[in-house]
């Protein structure tokens, strides 16, 4: 019985021993499984890693396809010195040196023979040499150097592992015109900072990187691998901006001319607008440097807002006449070019002053005492309303650009801190307001554009591989910022300027001009002057062919401290002038179409287009109506409407009109209104 017992337990006890040995071999079996997987996935990391594929960043297009900017690879030059046999070493040496130096032009000869030979000896594999990359276009040069030409191949990639030489590649943005527009076409640097379009778009032209599997070989070198995890680049859009490469080089050739002509200018802009579209198809800033040159450094255009001058008279002559209480025949007592209006001298550029002429005349003459008395006359006491029609005509309004940096306008309110007795006569002649010179040419560019405001464009559409995938169709702000007739009075008032008044110097009898001067003084930290010395801002802003414009331009020059002085009309007018000289001889197919049609009728033509989708057209009735007991502003509509000059005195509503109703009406004929 004992022994049966002990032979059980035996038994018992050899079955656990298996029992425990078998899970000791499938314990230690995962243990090592694990362990070797680990090794293995160590192994992976070890001997393969993903790498960025970066995208091909997009080109930026003139108008017309045109490459104004690409990404082009430059190189940064190194030398790995153990590479080279030593026979080729020693009897190359001192040729690289020397064409090291003569390329570079940073060190002498002997200065990179001991760079060169430092190397070899240290066994260093990446000597840095140049001072600069080397552009794509110079690196077959380079490749063609002693030493390093054993690494090229004619027509195959440079093979680091024969010459030595290692040609570490950066895509750089390249201009294809130079400086030309490079504010406005911008940059992204490693910083982050971007400007111009090439910030503004970057997230269409940068594209998307892809990304693919590396694997180490016996040798060393590292080679791609098919892998499912790879993704392919996607490269960035093109963008197709709206500028013109041939005006856009007028615009800056005619602003850098006139600035060379006076020490006393400091900057300087000009932009030139398609009217229709709002395209902007030039664009030019200049600052003058240390050495007398000038550059791109700043956009004055979008992002220098001041006080603009004279061009802002418009925008008062706009009021006025909307709300009926002036006619272009009305005339005005200038007195004898100064007005003493509550303490503060209003002066005109004329010390003997124009005495009592025309309204016409007066813009014409750009009569500083001529508008500040209107203002006062018709708006004392109704400031509101005089700001609420600038408000109406969207000149507070930012434009909201395509590019960043656009300077907000300043109009202030009557209810504003800073608000004063003298703010009305001051506003009204350009003074104590803010705008930016493309908001002033947003505003004259409604005016030729048959009132309809649109927003300036600087880029039409987005593209890939010459595909369309996003088009900018143009900005409509308002429809309309004034009245027909109105439009029709300023029309002719802007053709007066350069016919007869401040801007006549750049009249010419090929084509008409229509514009506005602007002369005016930028603020010192404590005023207009400060020594006898002031800071000056000619300008000029308008639109040609007057007769049907195509487009629209201004042109803005800034002095620093000066006792000279610079008007608007001697001095930005002609560089209009030379711009539009250019744009016209391109256009030999506008004489034509200037000949055949009478200005008044184009100018109606365009008008008559902007209003046909927004108005219904009615007939004209060719008879005299009746406005007796109407308002002077819907009197003004009614006759104006029908061709005809209106001079009226008294206030209130119309008791007496000089020609009776039923009178057929022709074109230029004067009716007399009695308003009681």
């Amino acid at each position: 019985m004992q022994l049966s017992k002990n032979i059980l337990l035996q038994r018992a006890t050899a079955i656990y021993m298996v029992m425990a040995l078998i899970g000791l071999v499938i314990v230690c079996r995962a243990m090592f499984l694990q362990f070797d997987s680990e090794l293995k996935g160590k192994a992976a990391r070890i001997s393969s890693h993903s790498e960025e594929i970066g995208a091909k960043r997009g080109d930026i297009l003139a108008h017309d396809g045109r490459l104004l900017v690409t990404s082009l690879p430059q190189y940064q030059l190194y030398m790995d010195c153990k590479v080279p046999e030593e026979a080729v070493f020693n009897a190359g040496v001192k040729g690289l040196s020397v064409a090291l130096s003569e390329f570079f032009k940073d060190k002498t000869a002997a200065a990179y023979e001991k760079i060169l030979r430092d190397g070899r000896a240290n066994k260093r594999r990446y000597v840095r040499l140049g001072n600069r990359m080397i552009k794509h276009a110079e690196s077959e040069k380079v490749y063609r150097f002693p030493i390093l030409k054993q690494g090229w191949r004619e027509g195959k990639t440079y093979d680091q592992n024969k010459g030595g030489g290692i040609f570490e590649a950066r895509s750089m943005r390249t201009p294809s015109y130079g400086n030309l527009a490079a504010r406005t076409l911008g940059l992204v640097n490693e910083n982050g900072v971007s400007v111009g379009i090439e910030g503004a778009f970057d997230y269409a032209l940068k594209g998307t990187p892809g990304k693919r599997l590396l694997r180490r070989i016996a040798n060393g070198d590292w080679v791609p691998v098919n892998s499912m995890d790879d993704v392919d680049p996607r490269n960035g859009y093109d963008v197709v901006t709206t500028l013109d490469v041939d005006i856009q080089d007028a615009a800056e050739t005619a602003l850098r001319d006139q600035l060379r002509k006076a020490p006393d200018f400091e900057a300087g802009t000009v932009i030139i607008m398609e009217v229709k579209t709002g395209e902007i198809r030039a664009i030019a800033n200049m600052k003058r440097m240390a050495d007398g040159s000038y550059t791109e450094a700043f956009n004055y255009a979008i992002a220098q807002a001041t006080e603009p001058g004279s061009t802002f008279k418009l925008a008062t002559l706009i009021a006025l006449l909307e709300d009926g209480l002036v006619d272009m025949h009305q005339k005005v007592n200038t007195e004898k070019g100064q007005w003493n209006y509550k303490g503060h001298l209003i002066k005109d550029v004329s010390n003997e002053g124009y005495g009592v002429i025309p309204l016409q005349e007066v813009f014409e003459k750009s009569s500083n005492v001529g508008f500040a008395k209107l203002a006062v006359n018709h708006y004392l006491g109704k400031e509101r309303q005089y700001v609420d029609k600038l408000y109406a005509m969207k000149l507070n309004t930012r434009l909201g650009l395509q590019i960043s940096g656009e300077a907000p306008p300043q109009i202030r309110y009557v209810n504003d801190k800073l608000w004063s007795g003298l703010s009305l006569p001051m506003m009204s002649m350009g003074y104590e307001v803010l705008l930016t010179p493309v908001m002033t040419l947003t505003f004259y560019n409604a005016v030729a554009n048959g009132g309809r405001m649109v927003k300036p464009k600087f880029v039409s559409e987005l593209r890939q591989g010459g595909e369309l995938r996003q088009r900018f169709s143009t900005e409509v702000i308002t429809t309309s910022i004034c009245s027909h007739a109105t439009l029709e009075k300023v029309h002719r008032a802007l053709c007066g300027v350069v016919e007869k008044g401040t801007a006549k110097n750049i009249r010419d009898d090929r084509y008409k001009i229509a514009g506005k001067t602007g002369t005016s003084r930028i603020a010192f930290d404590n005023g207009y002057e400060l020594n006898g010395f002031k800071k000056h801002q000619p300008s000029f802003a308008g639109f040609f062919p007057a007769e049907n414009p195509v487009y629209s331009g201004i042109v803005v020059l800034y002095t620093g401290p000066t006792k000279n002085n610079f008007y608007g009309g001697s001095w930005a007018a002609p560089v209009f002038k030379q711009i539009a000289d250019k744009i016209y001889v391109s256009h030999p197919e506008w004489e034509e179409a200037l000949q055949a049609k009478p200005s008044d009728t184009m100018l109606a033509d365009l008008i008559e287009d902007n209003m046909r989708t927004h108005t219904p057209k009615k007939p004209v009735d060719k008879k005299l109506p009746s406005v007796v007991g109407k308002t002077l502003k819907e009197a003004l509509f009614l006759l104006e409407n029908r061709g005809l000059n209106v001079d009226f005195f008294g206030s209130g509503r119309v008791v007496k009109q000089s020609l009776p109703a039923g009178t057929p009406v022709g074109r230029e004929q004067t009716i007399t209104l009695e308003l009681k």
